[in-house]
């Protein structure tokens, strides 16, 4: 049995935030209906790579889920939503403040049916402030939140290029509705959460990224940060390795085994603190001897002297990895629409034993006549709502 079977969630969503946070809780056991408008559905679907309706992208975040087309302009549209909120769990969203609350299924609205429904309405910069209604995308939020300015250099930022801010939304989402749950469990009552892609996006980058904007006190001492050590590869003769060398003992080995000792007898490198002070000018200085070296040379003499390193892989030598394979983390299947297809299956393991995940992303409106039946409408309505263009 997974965790969360049993659990209905109806998620109301375009893009990435809501749709991930939703899939882990479809991954973990609960049934998930992504209900989506009657044109196009979600956007998603038509993304970059893709068989028919079904990208890679939206393949990656809704695999698991039933797809209900219906007609939400309609009053009787809404009103089908309404009357399934009796056996639901949970309600998620990503739609700007007010949206939901305008067409009826607002948070007041649908609690009011079902004292025990938690619901999660996910913004850009939440409900409040100057910036409540302004559109919100993950760039924007990287801008925002600060991770920019974190991974650039002096005064030219730079952007992580991948959905950071929408991810990290997501899997804060997920955590937020099962921290609700277990209220639940002890209550019997629901819960409204508001959660905002820019105070996620500042949270995660917060502890690390703004280390010399926590301290407040006058007379704490300011020092260079463990970020500015940690990721900038090396460049060697054939590609790029990383090493993790956090520590002044590290660090003596680190120059040790790649014949650089005599920079420990510098007073500038001498002690962990004076390193830390003066990183730049160490770092100029074995960049150059790095080049000697291959990519392999470079990491089998650091290994032999235990510092963390790793050759900066490719995503195809990433897939490749025999520790995958022992993880048994990576899984190929048939997908129905998209034909052959690669997951990555959901990291928690729950007594030793990695879940396994459901169906693949669903088409659009693949299951609209199962779910209505399943919340026990019968088959004259459901036909009738057809013929009226309510759901498809």
């Amino acid at each position: 049995m997974k965790p969360l079977e049993t659990i209905t969630v109806l998620e109301f969503s375009t893009m990435i935030t809501a749709s991930l946070a939703s899939m882990m809780l479809a991954e973990q056991g609960a049934r998930v209906i992504k209900v989506e408008p009657m044109a196009m559905g979600d956007p998603m679907r038509y993304i970059g790579s893709r068989k028919e309706d079904i990208s890679a992208l939206f393949a990656n975040c809704n695999r698991g889920k039933e797809s209900l087309r219906i007609d939400l302009k309609s009053e009787l549209g809404i009103q089908v939503i309404k009357d399934m909120m009796p056996s639901v769990d949970i309600v998620i969203h990503n739609f700007r403040p007010g949206v939901m609350d305008r067409i009826g299924l607002g948070s007041e609205a649908l609690r009011a049916l079902n004292p025990k429904l938690i619901y999660a309405a996910i913004s850009g910069f939440g409900t409040t402030g100057p910036m409540r209604d302004a559109p919100a995308y993950d760039p924007i939020i990287q801008a925002h939140a600060g991770i920019a300015a974190t991974q650039g250099q002096g005064d030219q930022p730079a952007f992580m290029r991948t959905l950071l801010c929408d991810k990290i939304t997501g899997y804060t989402a997920c955590q937020a509705v099962t921290s609700a749950l277990f209220m639940r469990e002890r209550t019997g009552m629901g819960q409204h959460i508001d959660l905002s892609m820019i105070d996620s996006g500042l949270f995660f980058i917060f502890l690390d990224g703004f280390q010399n904007h926590t301290l407040l006190s006058d007379d704490h001492e300011r020092a260079g940060m463990l970020i500015d050590i940690l990721y900038d590869p090396w460049v060697c003769s054939d590609g790029g390795v990383v090493i993790s060398a956090g520590s002044y003992e590290m660090q003596k080995r680190f120059l040790t085994s790649i014949d650089m000792p005599h920079l420990l007898d510098d007073p500038r490198f001498a002690t962990f603190e004076n390193q830390m002070r003066h990183i730049q000018t160490l770092k100029a200085l074995v960049a150059e001897r790095c080049k000697e070296l291959s990519c392999d040379d470079m990491v089998a003499r650091l290994r032999a002297v235990d510092v963390p390193c790793a050759k900066v892989m490719t995503r195809e030598e990433v897939l490749a990895q025999a520790q995958l394979e022992a993880n048994g983390c990576v899984d190929v299947y048939d997908h129905p629409i998209a034909g052959k297809s690669r997951r990555i299956l959901a990291p928690p393991m729950f007594g030793g034993e990695r879940l396994q995940p459901g169906t693949g992303a669903p088409g659009h409106g693949e299951h609209s006549q199962q779910v209505l039946e399943s919340f026990g409408l019968s088959d004259t309505t459901i036909d009738e709502l057809k013929a009226k263009a309510v759901v498809t």
